[in-house]
């Protein structure tokens, strides 16, 4: 008996979680679909980017950003004590793209993240009105920032974030991730984050390009300073500020090639993941075992039961297949609906190995320093 309800409360929200997901994300628009008009102005934008060991990416993506066509434009490379081939490859690309500067940090203040620290110096090194914070591995299409401009001064927006098409040569990590997109997208609600009655928010790593005056209000990165998840805490600054706040899907115009395997993923997750839950136990233990109820359990439980377990089964599976090809800004495969347990089981391990590996070391290391769990619990 307990089974059946299970499987028709799980079933039925499956179907509405599937058409939630699909009718909302059509309200978020494509960058790619942005025209600027030819007497489009051009506000100064300084590009700002940390870059530490990024040998492997950095050229690529600066090269990209540095073709950028957009006139009043200054990029500014924060190298945060990189110890491999970095420092030789910024200096050969300043010599070559004079809107180009390089900032060396060789020692990290107490109280900060590397990261966090880097992005802050380059706010200090500037004075252009609009800011865009972007990872060093991101790959732009040449009329990337023009479209993004042209969308914010028409619309009045003062953050947008552009979600990043994201690419890999793993299809197991690929198909991993398209359930990943689809619980951030659960969780987060990134279509809610222009409505000002709303307290969702968002903010992406990969592309926050805000005013000035904006990062200014919601406190700069001083505020949050040992955030490892410093991209969605400075979205929901600017949002508690008040300030008008967008997102758009950044397919073909903003890629990157996040993680080569599924391994790769996993080890990369695991230094934050606790952070997102403000660093509270019964918040991870409730997260885990939701995720398990919703993602990993619902089709092995029904494939037991009688025919009407069956049935359900395959009516959930449907809706995860039609949710993973027609979703807006997924790009995913009909056969990564199948992954889901998988990809729920895997979510579940980055958790509890994530939280107990914090909670045994006493805090987490982020870019070879070690941080107290007493020293990022004062950032809730």
């Amino acid at each position: 008996m307990l089974i059946t309800v299970y499987a028709i409360i799980i079933t039925a929200f499956w179907i509405i979680a599937s058409a939630y997901l699909l009718i909302n994300s059509t309200r978020i628009i494509y960058l790619k679909d942005v025209s600027p008009t030819s007497n489009f102005p051009e506000p100064f934008v300084a590009i700002i980017i940390a870059v530490k060991d990024e040998e492997k990416e950095v050229e690529q993506a600066l090269n990209s950003v540095c073709n950028l066509d957009y006139t009043n434009l200054k990029i500014i490379v924060i190298n945060d004590r990189s110890t491999d081939r970095t420092p030789e490859i910024l200096d050969k690309m300043s010599k070559l793209h004079p809107t180009l500067s390089v900032i060396t940090i060789k020692d990290l203040p107490s109280g900060w993240l590397g990261k966090n620290h880097a992005l802050y110096q380059g706010y200090c090194a500037s004075n252009e009105e609009w800011l865009l914070f972007t990872d060093a591995d991101i790959v732009y299409e040449k009329q990337s920032l023009k479209k993004a401009m042209h969308y914010v001064l028409s619309n009045g927006v003062d953050h947008l974030t552009a979600l990043p098409e994201i690419s890999s040569r793993s299809s197991l990590f690929k198909s991993v991730m398209s359930t990943f997109a689809l619980m951030l997208e659960m969780k987060l609600r990134p279509w809610k984050a222009s409505d000002p009655s709303s307290n969702a928010s968002i903010g992406v790593g990969a592309f926050n390009l805000l005013k000035r005056t904006a990062y200014e209000r919601a406190g700069t990165h001083t505020v949050i300073s040992l955030r490892p998840d410093d991209d969605l805490k400075l979205g929901e600054r600017i949002k508690k500020a008040g300030l008008k706040q967008d997102v758009m899907y950044g397919n073909k115009e903003i890629s990157l090639e996040w993680y080569t395997s599924l391994n790769e993923f996993i080890k990369g997750l695991m230094k934050n993941t606790f952070a997102v839950s403000n660093y509270r136990l019964p918040t991870v233990i409730f997260i885990a075992v939701m995720t398990l109820v919703v993602f990993v359990l619902p089709i092995p439980i029904l494939l037991t039961q009688d025919k009407l377990g069956l049935f359900l089964a395959i009516f959930i599976l449907l809706s995860q297949i039609v949710l993973m090809v027609l979703k807006k800004g997924l790009q995913a495969k009909w056969w990564h609906a199948l992954m889901i347990p998988f990809a729920g089981c895997i979510t579940v391990y980055i958790l509890v190995k994530s939280t107990y590996k914090t909670l045994k070391q006493g805090g987490i290391y982020w870019r070879d320093t070690f941080y107290s769990l007493g020293e990022l619990k004062k950032q809730k």
